[in-house]
């Protein structure tokens, strides 16, 4: 009620002044120092005017003043006031950025947007951590990562310890959209999956999707992994960096151009081959090495214009001996190596106080490979694929009130996928193979309002449209019902349409709330998804296969829904939410019993188009303030799929609901922060949950003297039930001292205190003795061995340091 009358009381101020002179256009962006987001309900105060107001949701205030010397005052809840003077003689954009008062709050408490966010907002499935909440999490091996911060949320999971993805709500990896300022990514991890490609010190926020997905995001059906770049508002110099055992990092900000041109860049690079013998004895020949760095250009032409360029490159190669014969090549080691290359070019025009213009062009480049060196010879095979994509996506956004905003747009994107050619180099024996591209293009057209028409009652609406279109050239096979052989073949000439699709996809949110700490919530999201990965693991490999859709592999579709309970304790200090959801997905991909997909020309015989379904139930309690904080979560799920198949052979499980493989029942996630100084944060992480399915052989014949297992049933069995706990120490020399130039910390991290040693799979081998440390299968000598990578604590200590 107070900031309502302090707003009124300053629009009353003496207009006459204004009107006697020309007046001028003040356009005032606040935004934090350190992650270059906008910052709203920032107040501002001028003086000699008395006049002012606050920012909207993009940090921004407008105001027409005659010329003249002002003061202008900005404050906000938990941030340092800022004061200055300017000299009004012509239309001024200021900038100003604000530091967080680390004393007067908790950096969760100054970064809330507001206390009962979570109660009001019709978005449901929401998770939204900023770079400051990601620092706080205890990681693997010393730095903050997006993606194992991801699986302590409600819902989210992965393959395992070394996993190359998220698994949201019991979807496939594919299902799941990630995107990197606007891009995708399609490898999104380092390091065998132990840590993410996103270069940590330039991130900004963190945004997870997973119920009614905002209408501007299309092409997954399960979720959306938001990450953005922090905006480089920066009126000086800035360096951060870090030195660890897994990697090391160094970041910049620097103005270019005094308030027109700045710069964001980091780079981070590990080579820690040396480590890995302390994940397993079988890695002691491996080989790793990474790279990731991004860059982000900010240029601002006039006070209505931000024109951003960012940039962002990874590199990551591999060695490893565990695989010594693929496809017939005889090889000592493989070696892998994968490249990304992105590039998001975003003009945002400012048409009024209300109105917003954005334009994003995007370019991604993904490129897989594996080299084979050939035994007793210098030749090496190549095995290389390529995914490129193209985006152009203009998009009108709208601030009709306080109780009515809403955007529109379309979104053109361009796939031209290299599934895979084989480059033999000068063997004789291996005949070269080059798959034919797959060209695709897809047209949205897309608008999403949200509404308040009461007080307790909020709606987010929204509607997407897709045209989908396969073009030459491109082959597609006629293949005989009984016994699969090919019969003929249908040529495509370039630019001919081989396949469309069409779809239409409804959003939908409400809330309601049944008081002012308490809320309930529905939404509804169905989506299409074009483009898929087929692959027969739970962690893709290069010789996996990114698929349009065609003529006979047709588009997934899902339908999610979701219903939920929210309330607020303690004046909003603790937030507790109660969510249910049921998605099923048409046309979802498996492969069939012993599919091999490595340099297949039709590809869609290997696999089976089924159905599947997931639901649950999540609990979450976070407490966001104070010198104890952190949160707790409890979900209750399965994620089932099954096939329809006429053919005997191609049944899976005999056309019954079987677990998928990211079927977990029950997962168990808490963390907790101790900040009782300025000085030291402490932090722990458990995670328990059920353990993996996996296809447990159903008996065992012998040929030529070798015990052979049978597999008649796909994930029949589980892995033991997977548990961890991991400790951050986070030590802060400078914190409080605002004014050094130098600041630094330390932070020492242990993952898996307890060592516990945590499957990820199981295979069967010969037993050599019978005190072999395997299961025994049946009466034969066939022995099932558990795969674990990492046997024992990981210990890390990382050195970090800040210079402005």
């Amino acid at each position: 009620m107070r900031t309502t009358l302090f707003i009124f009381l300053l629009y009353l101020k003496p207009l006459g002044l204004i009107a006697q002179n020309p007046v001028q256009k003040l356009s005032i962006n606040v935004t934090d120092r350190e992650t270059g987001s906008p910052i709203e309900n920032v107040q501002i105060f001028i003086t000699p005017c008395e006049c002012g107001g606050v920012t909207d949701k993009e940090g921004i205030l407008e105001l027409e003043l005659p010329k003249g010397a002002y003061q202008i005052a900005a404050t906000f809840l938990g941030y340092i006031a800022y004061v200055n003077t300017i000299d009004l003689n012509g239309n001024i954009k200021l900038n100003i950025l604000l530091s967080e008062d680390h004393e007067q709050l908790s950096e969760v408490i100054v970064r809330a947007k507001k206390v009962n966010d979570n109660i009001e907002s019709p978005q449901m499935g929401i998770v939204q951590l900023n770079a400051q909440t990601l620092e706080k999490l205890p990681t693997a091996l010393g730095e903050f990562d997006v993606l194992r911060s991801m699986t302590l949320i409600a819902g989210v999971n992965n393959g395992g310890d070394v996993s190359n993805g998220l698994s949201v709500r019991g979807s496939t990896l594919d299902q799941n959209l990630l995107l990197y300022e606007h891009a995708p990514i399609f490898n999104p991890t380092h390091f065998f999956g132990l840590i993410s490609v996103f270069t940590p010190d330039v991130l900004s926020s963190v945004d997870l999707y997973r119920a009614n997905i905002p209408s501007r995001y299309g092409g997954r059906v399960a979720s959306v992994l938001d990450v953005k770049v922090r905006i480089p508002y920066v009126d000086q110099f800035k360096m951060t960096g870090g030195l660890g055992i897994l990697s090391s990092r160094l970041s910049i900000q620097t103005p270019l151009v005094k308030d027109k041109l700045m710069l964001e860049m980091g780079v981070r690079g590990g080579f820690t081959d040396f480590l890995l013998p302390i994940f397993s004895e079988r890695l002691k020949d491996t080989k790793a090495k990474f790279a990731d760095g991004t860059f982000k250009l900010l240029y601002l032409p006039t006070d209505k214009d931000q024109i951003s360029l960012t940039g962002f490159y990874s590199k990551d190669l591999y060695q490893l001996d565990l695989v010594s014969n693929v496809q017939n090549i005889n090889s000592s080691s493989n070696q892998y190596d994968f490249k990304t290359l992105n590039g998001t070019l975003k003009w945002v025009r400012s048409i009024n106080e209300r109105m917003a213009l954005r334009t994003i062009l995007v370019g991604s480049e993904f490129t897989p490979k594996i080299i084979f060196p050939e035994v007793d010879n210098p030749n090496e095979i190549e095995f290389a694929s390529k995914i490129n994509y193209l985006s152009f996506n203009p998009e009108l956004i709208m601030n009709v009130n306080d109780q009515l905003d809403y955007y529109v747009g379309v979104q053109a994107n361009r796939y031209d996928i290299a599934p895979g050619s084989l480059n033999p180099g000068s063997s004789t024996s291996i005949t070269p193979v080059v798959l034919e591209n797959e060209t695709s293009y897809e047209l949205s057209g897309y608008g999403n309002l949200n509404w308040n028409p009461t007080p307790k009652f909020s709606v987010s609406a929204g509607l997407r449209f897709n045209h989908f279109r396969l073009v030459g050239p491109y082959e597609t096979g006629n293949f005989n019902e009984n016994d699969g052989t090919l019969e003929s073949i249908n040529v495509f000439e370039k630019g001919e349409t081989v396949q469309t699709y069409n779809g239409l996809e409804p959003r939908l949110g409400l809330s309601y709330q049944l008081s002012a700490n308490t809320s309930i919530k529905a939404s509804y999201a169905r989506i299409n998804q074009y483009l898929q990965n087929i692959y027969n693991s739970t962690t893709p490999l290069p010789t996996s296969r990114w698929k349009v859709a065609d003529s006979n592999i047709r588009p997934q579709i899902g339908n999610t829904y979701g219903l939920g309970l929210y309330h607020n304790f303690n004046e909003g200090a603790i937030h507790a939410s109660l969510e249910g959801y049921y998605r099923d997905v048409q046309n979802v991909l498996t492969y069939k019993p012993g599919a091999n997909f490595f340099l297949e020309e039709f590809v869609d015989q290997d696999i089976v188009q089924g159905m599947g379904k997931a639901y649950g139930i999540e609990l979450s309690i976070e407490k966001k303030g104070g010198d104890i904080n952190g949160w707790f979560n409890y979900t209750w799920s399965r994620s089932l799929l099954r096939s329809n198949n006429e053919v005997l052979a191609d049944r899976i499980n005999n056309n019954q609901w079987f677990a998928s493989d990211f079927d977990r029942p029950h997962v168990l996630n808490g963390t907790i922060n101790f900040e009782k100084d300025a000085y030291n944060t402490f932090s722990f992480n458990f995670t328990g949950q059920t353990g993996r399915p996996y296809s447990a052989a159903n008996g065992a014949v012998t040929v030529d003297e070798i015990d052979v297992p049978i597999f008649l049933e796909r994930n029949n069995a589980r892995l033991p039930v997977y548990h961890r706990l991991d400790f951050s120490w986070n030590v802060h020399f400078s914190k409080g001292k605002q004014n050094k130039r130098w600041q630094n910390d330390w932070t020492f991290t242990i993952y898996n205190i307890y060592g516990r040693k945590n499957p990820i799979n199981v295979y069967y081998a010969q037993r050599q003795n019978p005190n072999d440390n395997a299961a025994i299968f049946g009466s034969s000598p066939l022995g099932a061995f558990q795969l674990t990578i990492l046997n024992s604590p990981l210990f890390s200590l990382t050195y970090n340091f800040t210079f402005q």
